[in-house]
Order: C-alpha cells, then sequence, then structure tokens
C-alpha cells in the first residue's frame, strides 16, 4: 500500500529544482570549454590539471563552512551568498587575458561554492527517508539538464564568434545572475526554524563532524565517496582533453559529447533512479554505480584514435590560435605536451566507440553520488545534515583537487590512455570492496 510518504511531494521541490538548474546552467556551459580555453591561453597539461585543482580545493575550505552556516542561518541566504559568488567568478573569467587572472576566476568560485550543498540540504528538509534519493536524484537531473543545454549554448555561442572561448563565461555569468535573483524573489525557506537543527547547529561545527565520521556507516560511506571522487574527477576533468589529442574534437564536438551524457543522466536520475532505490535500496545503487564506471573508465581509455570526420588539424590550430589572442592580445601556441592527431586515418570508429563508453560511465556516474548521500543522511543526526553533507562535499573537493594535478601527470609523462584505464582499475577494486563493506540498512543496524 502507498503512503503518502512513498510519494515526493513535487510541488515543494520545484522551486529549489528550477533554482538549482538555472544555476547549474552557467557551470555546465563552461565545463566543456575550461580545457581548451586554457589551452588557447598557452597551458600545459599539467598547468591544466592545477587549474581543474583550484575550484575544488577552494571550495574544501568553502563547501563545509557554508554547509554548517546553512544549519544554523538557514539555507536560502547562504545559497544566495554562494551564487554571488560563482557570478563573480564567471565574469572574471570571460575578462581574463592571462592564466593568473584564469585562475582567480577558478578561486573566488570555489571559495563560494556551497550551492550544491545547501541543495542537498534543502532536499533533505523536503523529503521523507523514503523519498530522498529520489529528491537528490532530482537535483543530478537538473544538473544533466543543464548538460544538455549548456553545453548546446557553448557550442552554438563559439560557432558564431568564431571560437571565442570568452563568450561562453560571460553567458553562463548570466544565467549565475539569473539564479540569484530566483532565489532572492521566488525560494522559500525550508530550514524548521528554532526546532532541533537550529539548536544542534550552535554547537561547534568541527565537533559535528567528527562525530558524523565517528558514525560506522556514515565513515565508510564518507571515504567511498572521496575514493570513488578521486578517479572519476579525473575522468570529468581530463575528457575534453582526451578527445582533443585521440579524437581532434573542438569545443563544439565537445558540447555535443557532454550534451549526449547530458541526457542520460536525465532519464536515469529524472526517471528511473527514484523507481530503482525503492526496489533494489542505495546499496544495490551504489554496486552498480561503481561497476559501470569501472568498465566506462576503461572502455574510454582504449578508445581507438581514429580522428572525426570533418577533423582538420591546420583549422583547429587556427581556431586555438584566433581564440588566445582575442582573450590576451597576443597569440599563444599550444603546448607541446598537448599533440594533435594528424589528418590522415580519419573515421567514424573511435567516436562511436566513444560515445559506447559514455553510457556505463554516465549511468554509473548518475546513480553513483545521490545513492551514497542519500544513505549518509539517513545515518546522520537531524540537526547535522547540512554540516555532513559539506563535509561530503569537502571529500569530493579534496578529491577533485588531487586528480586533476595526478591525472595531468600522468596524461603528460604517460599519455592520454593511462588516467582513464588506471581510473577503471580502480574503480573495480572500489567495487569488490563495496561488497564487504557497504551493509544494508537492516544490516548495519544489526551489527551497530
Amino acid at each position: 500500500m502507498t503512503t503518502p510518504d512513498d510519494k515526493l511531494d513535487f510541488k515543494r521541490i520545484l522551486p529549489l529544482f528550477v533554482v538549482v538548474f538555472i544555476d547549474l546552467m552557467g557551470l555546465t556551459i563552461i565545463i566543456p570549454i575550461l580545457p581548451l580555453y586554457a589551452t588557447a591561453l598557452g597551458a600545459s597539461a599539467l598547468l591544466i590539471g592545477m587549474i581543474g585543482a583550484t575550484y575544488p580545493m577552494a571550495q574544501l575550505i568553502g563547501g563545509p563552512w557554508l554547509g554548517g552556516l546553512s544549519d544554523r542561518y538557514g539555507r536560502r541566504p547562504v545559497l544566495i551568498v554562494s551564487q554571488i559568488g560563482t557570478f563573480i567568478g564567471f565574469l572574471i573569467l570571460g575578462f581574463a587575458n592571462s592564466l593568473l587572472m584564469f585562475f582567480l576566476a577558478r578561486l573566488i568560485d570555489g571559495l563560494t561554492g556551497g550551492n550544491i550543498v545547501v541543495a542537498q540540504a534543502a532536499i533533505t528538509d523536503s523529503t521523507t527517508e523514503k523519498t530522498r534519493t529520489q529528491g537528490l536524484g532530482l537535483l543530478g537531473a537538473a544538473f544533466g539538464l543543464g548538460f544538455i543545454l549548456g553545453p548546446a549554448i557553448a557550442g552554438i555561442s563559439l560557432a558564431l564568434s568564431g571560437g571565442d572561448y570568452r563568450v561562453p563565461a560571460f553567458l553562463a555569468a548570466g544565467f549565475s545572475l539569473t539564479s540569484v535573483l530566483l532565489t532572492t524573489f521566488w525560494f522559500k525557506e525550508t530550514l524548521p526554524q528554532g526546532g532541533v537543527q537550529a539548536k544542534q547547529a550552535q554547537r561547534p561545527f568541527l565537533v559535528r563532524l567528527r562525530e558524523a565520521i565517528a558514525t560506522p556507516i556514515v565513515g565508510v560511506l564518507l571515504l567511498l565517496m572521496f575514493a570513488q571522487q578521486v578517479i572519476f574527477g579525473g575522468f570529468e576533468q581530463l575528457l575534453s582533453l582526451f578527445t582533443l589529442t585521440r579524437l581532434g574534437m573542438n569545443g563544439t564536438a565537445n558540447a555535443a559529447l557532454f550534451i549526449f551524457v547530458g541526457v542520460i543522466i536525465v532519464m536515469v536520475q529524472g526517471r528511473f533512479i527514484g523507481q530503482w532505490s525503492r526496489r533494489y535500496g542505495e546499496r544495490k545503487l551504489i554496486y552498480g554505480g561503481l561497476l559501470m564506471l569501472s568498465i566506462g573508465l576503461i572502455l574510454t581509455a582504449v578508445t581507438p584514435a581514429v580522428p572525426a570526420p570533418w577533423y582538420d588539424k591546420g583549422e583547429l590550430l587556427a581556431e586555438f590560435a584566433r581564440s588566445g589572442s582575442a582573450s590576451s592580445g597576443e597569440a599563444h601556441s599550444i603546448s607541446s605536451s598537448i599533440a594533435l592527431p594528424d589528418d590522415a586515418g580519419r573515421g567514424w570508429l573511435g567516436l562511436l566507440w566513444l560515445l559506447v563508453a559514455m553510457i556505463p560511465a554516465s549511468i554509473g556516474g548518475a546513480i553513483l553520488s545521490p545513492s551514497i548521500n542519500s544513505l549518509i543522511t539517513k545515518y546522520s543526526a537531524t540537526g547535522s545534515v547540512g554540516s555532513v553533507l559539506g563535509l561530503s562535499s569537502a571529500l569530493v573537493s579534496l578529491a577533485n583537487a588531487v586528480t586533476p594535478i595526478f591525472g595531468g601527470t600522468l596524461f603528460e609523462v604517460l599519455g592520454s590512455t593511462a588516467p582513464f584505464l588506471l581510473g577503471g582499475v580502480l574503480m573495480g577494486v572500489l567495487f569488490v570492496m563495496a561488497l564487504r563493506h557497504v551493509a544494508a540498512p537492516q544490516e548495519a543496524a544489526a551489527t551497530a
């Protein structure tokens, strides 16, 4: 028999979904083009990895702090402050004429980048234990929709501007400003006033975090969140660079690839994850996510080096030269560590292979994060949900900070295959470890 607690209250979730979707539109516009933008300014693979690490390193500081503040002062004001920081970061990125400004833009965005942490806490406020995975999955669906529309907007803007990477950055700033206005005038506070959360939030932040880690199942899940993100973060950060060097795909082509990934994410998180979580539970979804990511990463690593049919090396080099000179006033040459493929041997094999690899990778990524976070919230004290999700986000940020540097080094020293192949193998190891250490709720309760 279905009870009210079994159904997600979509009317309550809708404003948050729309706000997060608009906010993520800005992010998904720039994700596909960031490595290529840096390449146009003369960055090497290692330096691109360091740029990729700047945002999560800053978020490592800002995420838990903002999550804790949202437990005490409410989700809405903290979300507004976070979105304003993102808006400023995108503006600086649009005006960047050097790699130093590029770093500064990512630093500011990262320090205030608690948008998702606070949104996850608001979802927890607005759902029951039975509907939480579906609610958190809808945030992922918002991300997926962003991955459909954001890269499309980036690709169109690049095509119309002749490959000027500043244009997508300014468009991202516009969407970020829109999210600030929506949060200010439409989003209603979800944190109960004067309840347990307000009292709990008055306790020192580090005390609440230490207690969360000491909870056995929460500690295991947080460790798993960190470990899988160390691997998957490199995949996200280096994918555009991989497709550039392996298949000769420029910003527009990478935008189309991210649209394909976004469609899969939306299908999984917007339609299926709620059904799957009720039928199989978060534990089995975690197993499935790890296994599918392992398969997807290994398939990506061995993508045949066959340039896309439309690839033209001379034209791509000219595109980078135009974009670099437009941003800084002078032309930059591509780093010697980023080798473009030759024009010979073009065909469809490499692209089709990569598209197949994206299917298990996208499905695995779509179900894994919301399943882990949902299970974390079920074992967290009511008054510390925002703080614990902030800790989860901080560990993801730490992983994202370590991985681009490590992955960029592997990319530069051992070639494009190494980061993805090693990541796929390690993800398989995590799958085996999860089978042993991630217990079902009733099993965890029995051994507590």
